[in-house]
């Protein structure tokens, strides 16, 4: 995410409106939009792997899987994301145009310029999401998937999982393993003695 000051501030519709004809996806905070820049090849391939896995389930369940090009709102007013990946169960987003409101499962794919925004400010967002239920963090630089559930008493566990572990989604009723999620994705060098 690169901020974009020469773009002055602007209402929520103004947004949606000024965003649908540009070239280039943007987020909206506070009247803020803030341009996306272009991951990883390695980003992009767990993204898409996460898309693949995750859509036969969800459409079993009557859910719906959305990659990174959907916008999700946290009202009607924003602000506006664009997670790598989300999952809605909910019908209200069965008719969404512009964005969706109501996801039970969001995952980002990690980078180095927006990892400490996604583990913190973005995730602050998103637990005002009341629907979402769990948010799954995936590394792009190192085998790492690590996953927030919400509890019954409304707060969130943190899980993470090591190579070989199955990882559980509840809100969908399916496990993943690392492999799938990294099935043809090349690491850098530096990054493959991590793993």
């Amino acid at each position: 995410m690169v901020t974009t000051p020469e773009i002055p501030s602007m209402t929520p519709s103004a947004y949606l409106t000024w965003e649908a004809d540009q070239e280039r996806r943007y987020e909206y905070f506070d009247g803020q939009v803030f341009a996306m820049v272009g991951g990883s090849l390695a980003h992009g391939r767990i993204g898409l792997n996460l898309c693949f896995l995750l859509k036969p389930q969800a459409q079993s369940r009557g859910c719906i899987t959305f990659n990174s090009d959907c916008k999700v709102g946290l009202s009607e007013h924003g602000p506006f994301t664009y997670p790598d990946v989300s999952v809605s169960c909910d019908e209200r987003d069965r008719t969404a145009r512009q964005f969706i409101q109501f996801p039970c499962l969001i995952a980002e794919v990690l980078s180095p310029g927006t990892e400490a925004y996604d583990r913190g400010g973005k995730f602050a967002l998103y637990r005002q999401i009341k629907t979402l239920q769990e948010y799954l963090l995936v590394g792009s630089e190192a085998k790492t998937v690590e996953l927030f559930r919400r509890n019954p008493r409304d707060s969130w566990e943190y899980i993470p999982y090591a190579e070989g572990a199955r990882i559980e989604l509840g809100c969908l009723g399916m496990s993943l393993t690392m492999g799938q999620i990294y099935e043809g994705v090349v690491l850098e060098p530096s990054a493959r003695g991590l793993t």
